[in-house]
């Protein structure tokens, strides 16, 4: 008697085999490890970097304020030479014409005594 072996080609690529719960649920815990892990990595990394743009940031104003405070000096020095008696009297007297009256030579206004109250013209009416 003769045997005769038919060979059958068989497709298994499509073939998925389920995989065991103990297995997934460890494959779940080192997902959420790796995600625990790379939101860790992901704060730190901004906090650094927002460290750095924070010191960039104090240096700016540091050199600002060193900057408004040397020019806050200098305008005072301005101010207190501009403002200076011996300044205003000699424009008043130079360019002004200006003289400085003896005690005794002071002139009062002749008029009323009483207050005037100015009234207010519309400019209007005038040009018409």
């Amino acid at each position: 008697m003769t045997e005769y072996y038919t060979v059958k080609r068989i497709d298994n690529s499509r073939l998925v085999r389920p995989m065991a719960p103990a297995r997934l649920k460890d494959y779940w815990r080192r997902v959420a490890v790796g995600a625990a892990m790379a939101a860790c990595l992901l704060m730190y990394t901004w906090q650094h970097f927002e460290c750095i743009r924070l010191r960039y940031e104090v240096q700016q104003l540091q050199a600002d304020r060193a900057q408004a405070s040397e020019l806050n000096k200098r305008l005072h020095a301005t101010v207190s030479s501009l403002g200076s008696a011996g300044r205003v009297d000699t424009i008043a007297q130079n360019t002004l014409g200006l003289t400085v009256h003896a005690p005794g030579e002071a002139v009062g206004s002749e008029g009323t005594a009483e207050p005037v109250l100015a009234q207010a013209r519309l400019v209007s009416a005038q040009r018409q």
